[in-house]
């Protein structure tokens, strides 16, 4: 176990390493830096003035070793400065990384609270009406853009409800933030419980035609036991797996969500850094996204010995 802890972590700092060369370098082969779009919106060109300020931002040093400044930043937990607000990069995200965690966890709880028990309910039911209209609601979650359907809600809600439920205030107590939050992470988490209880169908239907599962049901088990605690126990290992997934998949599937919802996270803020050509912001974010990536992948390789004995992590 100890040989497979060490493996796992070098690999995950050998995966951070490589996605930060390739996101610095990516930022800078993109045509036009910040100081290219200051002057673009003056509408003149100083060329004197647009040296002097890409001298003072260090953009006129070697990619390599613009690199090295900003990975020695990163050891100490210096980020730079926003080159828009010339604000420390980590005050910027300070307030940011809560509201996006918090709709995050809301959206996959959501995905996790519909999808799996509505794929235990559909295996169970197989081939019956609730079956099929389950699986037809599944389909259309798959297929639905998230964006789509965020922008579906704002209009019933605009039509219906004369209510448009988007971010305006920072909300003053938890219940307003639970209703404020509800509505954005429903719309990107209904993807994902579809996808989760499809998962969860195909994998119980599997287990139920295990020759244990005939066993239990011949010696006289009742089918609540059957369902519950032998199929399921052995079915959600592969949903584990694709929980994980969509937890990592959550956070970039937040960035259109947060924009639709008017709501002040850190996906939001990723796609204004973009535009502004924002370096130290885009990066820092990227690493965040990278470095909880591979956190929760790590964390659902640890569960499948936790949720099977049979798994062992030789040393």
């Amino acid at each position: 176990m100890g040989s497979y802890l060490v493996k796992r972590f070098l690999l995950m700092v050998l995966t951070l390493v490589g996605i930060s060369i390739i996101i610095f370098v990516l930022l800078r082969l993109m045509p036009g830096n910040i100081a290219d779009i200051m002057f673009d919106s003056a509408g003149f060109v100083d060329p004197a003035e647009k040296a002097q300020i890409e001298k003072e931002l260090g953009l006129d040093l070697p990619i390599p070793v613009q690199y090295y400044h900003w990975i020695k930043g990163m050891l100490v937990w210096d980020l730079g400065y926003s080159y828009v607000s010339e604000m420390p990069a980590v005050d910027e995200l300070g307030p940011r990384i809560p509201i996006t965690a918090k709709l995050a966890a809301l959206a996959l709880g959501f995905s996790v609270l519909f999808g799996l028990p509505l794929g235990v309910i559909c295996a169970v039911k197989q081939d019956t009406a609730l079956d099929y209209t389950l699986r037809v609601v599944s389909l259309s979650g798959l297929s639905l853009p998230s964006f789509w359907l965020a922008l579906l809600i704002l209009m019933f809600f605009v039509t219906f409800l004369n209510d448009i439920p988007i971010y305006l205030d920072p909300p003053e107590n938890l219940w307003d933030e639970l209703v404020l939050y509800s509505i954005p992470a429903a719309a990107v988490g209904f993807r994902s419980s579809a996808l989760i209880m499809r998962l969860t169908r195909s994998s119980m239907l599997e287990v139920m035609r295990q020759d244990y599962i005939r066993t239990a049901r011949s010696k006289g088990a009742s089918e609540n036991s059957i369902n519950y605690h032998h199929a399921l126990k052995n079915a959600v290992l592969p949903v584990t797996t694709i929980i994980g997934i969509e937890a990592a998949f959550l956070i970039g599937g937040l960035i259109i969500t947060e924009t639709v919802f008017n709501i002040p996270g850190v996906a939001h803020f990723l796609v204004e850094a973009i535009l502004m050509r924002d370096y130290p912001i885009v990066q820092s974010l990227v690493m965040l996204i990278a470095l909880v990536t591979v956190l929760i992948n790590f964390g659902v390789d640890l569960l499948y010995a936790v949720l099977d004995p049979r798994i062992k992590y030789a040393d």
